[in-house]
């Protein structure tokens, strides 16, 4: 294996564990933020689609950094470094012991920033400087090596998003599903991938600086504008605002800013489509938590979408390509872009049918300004509940028994105090209860020596299970290799996960040493249980109340709006690469590269904007994307009909045949301007 092999290696290696750390870490976010730092989905969502945002936003600062002080190597490495702080700093952040809510909130946001900085720093850099180690002659090794490097991307993310959910679900530590772990795989990974690229150092090839393209442009476009603006009124019109700059920069260059422009003005429209198609890993990860996930771990829902591509990739250009063009019908990339986006739209349809159907039987967990109230009912009677100023419980709830749903209790403010009524037995008794914003609360009614009294127990939401001990004496109970206490005198366990199944060996000991077999049944998924532990007949006997109901839509209903949106994805974002070199000259790519990343990056705005602002009920929010990318598909098929496609390697050999033979006078320039070769593509014109 020769040296330029040996450093492709350490790169691919590098890129595959940076990916595992990425997508590791991103895989459970969403259901971080909302079981963990306990925000609502519309907080989570915007965050979420913050940092996805800033992701995208900061490739172009890598860029400038590389291409302009520290060059390729220096920056992967400094960059780097960032990105393991922001990942140890996020592990950190979600150590329970370490500090309370406030300071894993400080933690995990400073620890999303460094990591948005670190892999958006490092994204536009580590492939270009794979591809530096090759010589232009070298094209065939160069396109196996990105072939390979794409491979590494994708093994990355299929891994991960299988291992770090596991890692989440099935280890616990800390008494909870094991975040520190789940983030500290991904941290790790990050080492190895910085570890693996120093290592590699001795056989890279590092070429010189040569300037930043994307800060010529830049420039170049800027002093266009003051001319045009401060321009003197004596002065001859121009045939384009860009020929404003022929002072200062070489017409050539300008040339080949307004052909970058003509596809950069076709991106405007582009964001609306990752606007969608970003929401699998945040609306469509919270549509999923309120579904049945019988025969279905969480993992392999995380990775459908990498599935999907894996095959729908073949299968499109092998089979639905070639038949369609059989059918006379000319594929354009511009067309199956078009076509990208009504599958996209066309998923948050199927997507919305979905969320109607989930709504009919899932309790969401309590809006701002509001908690949800159950009551068990353990009084020895019948008993009726009136909370001050509310009509939350209008029928007795019987004995044994607790309210049929949670009520939302409106609180008028972050937390309130509450005077509760309650009538059993013939007899009233009042409580005074305190009530804080989001949260989830049972009422327990149990006898004592003066009448009925009351204990408000908060709930933890996504939890599953928890116990009630009616008994005079502590239990020690233990559930698969969980082992936990509860108090006496009808104390309640923390709520505690666990998967679904039927639990018919549970052991409950007494603190003398007898211990009892209880047979908890089915425990489903989405269901929230409460199991009151009652003494009957000298024994300990488990009666099980269902606080919330299972959920009985099952995830496999999601299959369509991913199949869907893969389809649009592979017509979508593939055929746009594609487009958007095929149409750069060869030193415009990484302009038009950091305009394809901007339009990710707005995507994650248009997100952001709606979940805080809207205020929606979620199938409608999903019914308003899907109708926003339908019209945002029209107008870009309008704007397609006005676009002419271009060869940039015409361009480059028309340059090269006519230097030195014209001058440089303006009527020259307009000349060679009008006689660039354009590819006709039927009634295209020049936008």
């Amino acid at each position: 294996m020769g040296q330029r092999e040996q450093s492709i290696c350490f790169i691919v290696v590098n890129e595959f564990c940076e990916r595992f750390s990425y997508y590791g870490m991103k895989a459970l976010l969403t259901l971080y933020f909302v079981t963990y730092l306990h925000w609502d989905k519309d907080l989570s969502t915007a965050i979420y689609h913050a940092f996805g945002g800033l992701c995208y936003f900061t490739p172009i600062l890598g860029a400038l950094i590389a291409d302009s002080w520290l060059g390729k190597f220096k920056t992967i490495i400094y960059l780097s470094i960032v990105y393991v702080i922001g990942h140890v700093v996020k592990s950190v952040g979600a150590i329970p012991t370490v500090g309370g809510r406030d300071v894993h909130i400080a933690l995990s946001m400073l620890g999303l920033i460094l990591i948005a900085f670190g892999t958006g720093g490092i994204k536009p850099c580590v492939a270009a400087f794979g591809g530096d180690q090759f010589e232009d002659e070298h094209v065939r090794e160069r396109q196996k090596f990105f072939s390979i490097f794409y491979m590494s991307i994708n093994a990355g993310s299929l891994l991960s998003t299988i291992i770090t959910p596991i890692l989440r679900g099935d280890v616990q530590c800390f008494g909870g599903d094991c975040y520190a772990l789940a983030f500290g795989v991904p941290a790790a990974l990050m080492v190895v991938a910085l570890v693996v690229f120093i290592a590699g150092s001795g056989m890279y090839k590092k070429n010189p600086l040569q300037g930043n393209i994307l800060l010529e442009v830049c420039n170049c476009v800027g002093f266009a504008l003051r001319n045009r603006w401060y321009r003197s009124k004596h002065e001859p019109r121009r045939s384009h605002w860009l020929d404003w700059a022929e002072e200062k920069y070489s017409k050539r260059l300008i040339q080949e800013i307004k052909m970058v422009l003509r596809v950069l003005v076709l991106y405007i429209p582009l964001p609306m489509f990752w606007a969608l198609f970003d929401q699998q890993g945040s609306r469509w990860t919270l549509q999923a938590t309120r579904m049945n996930m019988a025969f279905v771990r969480v993992f392999l829902h995380k990775m459908l979408n990498a599935l999907l591509i894996l095959v729908f990739v073949p299968i499109f250009d092998l089979i639905i390509y070639p038949l369609v063009g059989l059918c006379r019908i000319k594929i354009t990339p511009l067309r199956k872009m078009a076509t990208g986006m009504i599958f996209a739209a066309l998923a948050f349809g199927a997507a919305t049918l979905v969320e109607i159907s989930v709504v009919k039987t899932v309790v969401d967990p309590a809006p701002a300004k509001n908690s949800l109230l159950q009551v068990v009912n353990l009084a020895g009677g019948d008993a009726s509940v009136k909370v001050l100023g509310t009509d939350l419980f209008p029928e007795p709830i019987p004995y044994f028994h607790d309210s049929p749903t949670y009520e939302t209790f409106p609180l008028e403010g972050p937390a309130k105090y509450a005077y509760i009524t309650v009538t059993s037995l013939g007899a009233d008794t009042e409580c005074n209860q305190r009530f804080e914003e989001e949260e989830a609360y049972s009422l327990i009614l149990f006898p004592g020596p003066a009448g009925t009294q009351c204990k408000l127990v908060s709930i933890a939401w996504f939890r599953l299970y928890r116990f009630l001990n009616t008994l005079p004496e502590d239990l020690n109970i233990t559930v698969g290799t969980v082992l936990f206490n509860v108090s006496s005198e009808y104390s309640v366990s923390p709520n505690q996960t666990v998967s679904q199944g039927v639990y018919s060996d549970v052991t409950c000991c007494l603190k003398s040493g007898e211990c009892y077999r209880l047979d908890l049944g089915l425990l489903d998924f989405g269901a929230i249980y409460t199991i009151i532990l009652k003494e009957e007949s000298g024994k300990i006997v488990a009666h099980k109340t269902e606080d919330v109901k299972a959920n009985n839509v099952h995830i496999a209903w999601q299959i369509p709006q991913y199949a869907l949106i893969t389809a649009g994805e592979v017509m979508f974002s593939i055929t746009g690469l594609e487009f958007s070199y095929s149409q750069a000259p060869a030193n415009m790519k990484s302009v038009l590269q950091a305009g394809w990343l901007l339009t990710v990056a707005f995507g994650n705005v248009i997100v952001l904007i709606v979940a805080e602002g809207a205020g929606l009920e979620q199938w409608k929010e999903f019914l308003l994307f899907a109708s926003l990318l339908l019209g945002v598909c029209i107008i870009f098929s309008i704007m397609t009909c006005f676009y002419t496609y271009v060869n940039p390697e015409q361009l480059e050999k028309f340059y090269l045949e006519n230097s030195g033979k014209e001058g440089d006078n303006n009527e020259n320039m307009k000349k060679k301007n009008n006689d660039v070769p354009l590819k006709k593509t039927g009634k295209g014109t020049r936008l």
